[in-house]
């Protein structure tokens, strides 16, 4: 059953894959952007059925604004947040602000559909699994939580992380040429060299790892010292 449906996200190549394969699914995608502090804005003037808001941050301060906003002045358009592993904070912010649910960003789409489908029937939409993840943290946080970001931005030197940044806005090697002042084939060498020291198949699989683990939160927010302390 086609939904229609708006998909925001900050990085706008997750934004744009996940509609163009919604769309080969047979579903109406109004519009594909970024980023989610946007989506108040579209959603409300557009109305879709569906936003499915993509974030890499759940637990953040202000993330879920937008949704908030949504709600009061759109109460009828089902929000669906995607997002990495979700902390209990992250749950509890994200259905606290009025999402009809939450799907992981490494979901099958097929499992992305199911969610869309049930949000729209006004249903809440999240895997027991997530839920049980999320509890099992609450009553036994880990000590040292393992910080999968943190481990594989200390793998990249400066100007790789510059890059994979580049590959996460969704820019083509001759852009990521320009905007670095070197070579096209330098700069295709720096996104294989990042495409193997993630161990990933596609620009597309770099952005969706950077996003879920917070590498790329990392990297823009200063991160980018963890990479300098890496040997080159």
């Amino acid at each position: 059953m086609s939904v229609r449906l708006m998909v925001v996200d900050d990085h706008r190549l997750l934004a744009e894959a996940l509609a163009s394969a919604l769309k080969l699914r047979g579903h109406r995608v109004l519009a594909a952007t970024a980023p989610t502090s946007g989506a108040a804005e579209l959603v409300v003037s557009r109305t879709p059925e569906v936003c499915l808001f993509g974030t890499a941050a759940p637990a953040g301060p202000g993330v879920f604004d937008p949704i908030v906003r949504i709600k009061r002045e759109r109460p009828q358009v089902a929000v669906l947040v995607l997002g990495p592993v979700p902390s209990p904070r992250g749950i509890a912010a994200a259905f606290a602000a009025g999402a009809s649910g939450y799907v992981r960003h490494d979901e099958r789409i097929e499992g992305v559909e199911r969610a869309m489908v049930k949000a729209r029937a006004g249903e809440a939409a999240v895997a027991p699994l997530l839920l049980q993840g999320a509890f099992a943290e609450l009553l036994n946080p880990a000590a040292q939580p393992d910080d999968e970001g943190r481990r594989l931005l200390r793998m990249l030197t400066p100007r790789e992380v510059e890059v994979l940044v580049r590959v996460a806005d969704g820019e083509g090697t001759r852009l990521i040429a320009a905007g670095m002042g070197i070579a096209p084939s330098t700069a295709r060498t720096h996104v294989q060299r990042v495409l193997m020291k993630l161990g990933v198949g596609s620009r597309l699989e770099a952005a969706a790892l950077a996003v879920r683990t917070g590498l790329l939160d990392r990297a823009t927010a200063g991160g980018a010292q963890a990479g300098r302390d890496s040997p080159v």
